[in-house]
Formats: C-alpha cells, structure tokens, sequence
C-alpha cells in the first residue's frame, strides 16, 4: 500500500496536479503539525511501565548508533572530494527515519512501535543539528540550540512523555481530532516522497558514490544493528524499530543544506534520490526478515 501511495504522488506530479510549491507546503504541513500529532496520540492510553523501560533502552541504543555513526564517518568516505564527502556523512548521521522512518515502523509495529520510533530519532536530531550541521559550516551553539529547542516533532515526544504522567486525561473530541491528523501521516508522506522522486531521470542517476553510500546505509548498517542487538538479547521490538531506523534513506534535508552552504546540492539530490528508489526494495525484504528472525 505505501509503494502505490509514493506511485501516487510521482503520477500526481508528472500530471501536473502536484506541484513544486504545493509539495513544499505539504512538507511543513507534515513537519510542524501532522506528524507531531501522530507521535503525540500514540502516546494517548495506556502505557506500561515496561513500555518505558523499553524506551530508556532504545534511547541510549540510539545514541550508541549516533556514535558508530560518527566512528563509520571517519573511514568510509576518506576517498571522496570534501563536498561529497560531507553529503554523504551527513546523511549517514541523519536518514529519513523520523520523515518516512516513523509512517512505516508504525505500519509494521503499530503504537507501540511508534513509541519507540519517536524516542529513536531524539539522539538523531541531536547530532544532526550540532555535528552533521558542523559538516557544512559552523554555526554558533546558541543556533544550535535554538533549533533543536523548537523542533515541533521533539516536542510531541516531550509532551506525550509528560502526558503519560499527567494527573488529567484530555476530553475526547481533542483526542479524536489529534488522532484523525495524525492518521494522515503515511498518506501525506509517502506522496511527498512519490513527488520528490518525480523530479528525477533515472540515467542522470547512476552515480557510483550514491550506490556506495546507498549499500552502508541501507544494508550494512542494519546488519550491523540487528547483530549487536540479537547478540544482546534485547526487546524484539525495539530490535526491530531500531533496524528499521537504521535502514532508512538519506534524509531530504541533506540536498537542502548542501545547496544553503555551497556543498554538492545536485549530488546530494541523487543520493537522496537513489537511496530512497533502493529503499523500496530493501525496506520490505528487512521488515520480512525482521518478523521471521525476531
């Protein structure tokens, strides 16, 4: 169903119906109000001590991979020019785990999984927003700060924890109303991605930098989470959130903040462009081994 919602929007946008600046004010209707109302609902019931113990876990796993991340940076991509390579750290550093990521670990685990997934990209917006912008240009900590203290997504994370806590429950019709914006997330998303992928020729593409960064990101990198995490014997869904993380494409924010600080923006976009076409086949082969390993 998600690969014939993307096959929608590219078709919307080849047709015209779809334009440029509507996917753009699309993109932030996602970004500051829908997504954070699906990652704050799904903290609306009942949520087990277990289920926050999970999250304590699956949070110091996220910072772990931030690390690996970090350390993976240092030798991967010795070999490309210094434009190139801060695309592709970058997008080692940040993926599309909390834009796509979070529409599909929902899908395939449900609430609880989305619990886990919201907690999962708080480390991410971290590093992307002081180390991953620092691969750009250098940017003043107060900047920094700023920018992860208003993010709209790890707002909803802090208000659904403080909601789980909190001695009132909110009236239903708001509930209802959280919850019917925030059921539109995967729809919305994917015609965004759908659209984002329109704008591409398929011979322009074939770039073999982008395939290199494409096989660490969306294979090795799972691998190497799944490995550590079944060694560890943790929590099978937090196992399989934290993969399904780990195997997401390159986030869209990297071709925007390669154009912004004179990077490659055109490679930038063909990696984002063939990691994500290539996520459409590796993203349902993980996801079916997940439920066949786990």
């Amino acid at each position: 169903m998600i690969l014939l919602i993307i096959a929608v929007g590219y078709g919307a946008t080849k047709a015209g119906i779809l334009s440029t600046k509507s996917r753009a004010d699309l993109t932030n209707l996602v970004i500051y109000v829908v997504l954070p109302c699906n990652i704050f609902y799904s903290f609306i019931g009942d949520i087990s001590l277990e289920v926050l113990r999970q999250s304590g876990i699956i949070l110091i796993i996220s910072f772990g991979m931030q690390i690996l991340y970090m350390i993976l940076n240092k030798v991967l991509y010795i070999r490309f020019k210094p434009e190139r390579r801060a695309v592709m750290q970058f997008s080692t550093i940040c993926n599309n785990a909390g834009f796509m990521g979070l529409p599909i670990i929902e899908a395939v685990f449900g609430p609880i999984g989305l619990i886990y997934g919201s907690v999962m990209i708080v480390p991410m917006r971290i590093f992307m927003w002081t180390s991953g912008l620092s691969l750009f240009t250098r940017t003043e900590t107060k900047q920094k700060i700023k920018t992860l203290a208003t993010h709209p997504c790890m707002w909803a994370v802090v208000l659904g924890f403080a909601y789980v806590f909190a001695p009132f429950t909110l009236p239903a019709f708001l509930t209802g109303t959280i919850a019917a914006v925030g059921r539109t997330t995967t729809v919305l998303t994917m015609l965004i991605v759908g659209s984002i992928l329109s704008g591409f020729a398929i011979k322009d593409t074939l770039d073999k930098a982008c395939f290199y960064y494409s096989f660490f990101r969306l294979i090795a990198i799972p691998a190497i989470a799944f490995g550590v995490l079944f060694l560890l014997d943790i929590d099978p869904i937090v196992t399989g959130v934290a993969v399904l993380s780990a195997a997401m494409p390159a986030a869209v924010a990297t071709a925007m903040l390669a154009e912004k600080y004179g990077c490659d923006s055109q490679f930038a976009s063909k990696t984002i462009f063939v990691s994500t076409m290539l996520s459409i086949v590796t993203l349902p082969v993980i996801a079916t081994l997940l439920a066949l390993l786990i």
